[in-house]
């Protein structure tokens, strides 16, 4: 614990659980989000052929619409619960590794 305190320079173990749960409760609710957003914006499973190809593109479009959702919703539920300054930190650190850090300039 006292490594992963340090490596993201919180204090308590309580800030760890609240983080925990932060992750926990992001990656649920981003998956949750996405398929009624799809089907609000017309592309429900419903949509896509019944063959092995439909399948893959619905899936593929909605795992890439969880992403935008999970970066939103990580610093909305890190806000909630206190934790807003890691995980706005922990956003743009992640963003930019991913080449994505002039979102931040």
């Amino acid at each position: 614990m006292e490594k992963l305190k340090q490596r993201w320079g919180i204090d308590s173990n309580f800030q760890i659980i609240i983080i925990c749960v932060v992750f926990a409760i992001t990656g649920s609710s981003s998956v949750y989000v996405a398929k009624p957003f799809l089907q609000w914006i017309g592309l429900a499973r419903e949509a896509f052929p019944e063959t092995t190809i439909g399948g893959v593109l619905y899936w593929a479009l909605r795992i890439l619409l969880i992403f935008p959702f999970y970066q939103v919703l990580l610093v909305i539920f890190g806000w909630l619960f206190g934790q807003f300054k890691f995980f706005w930190n922990f956003e743009k650190k992640m963003l930019s590794r991913m080449g994505l850090g002039f979102l931040f300039k």
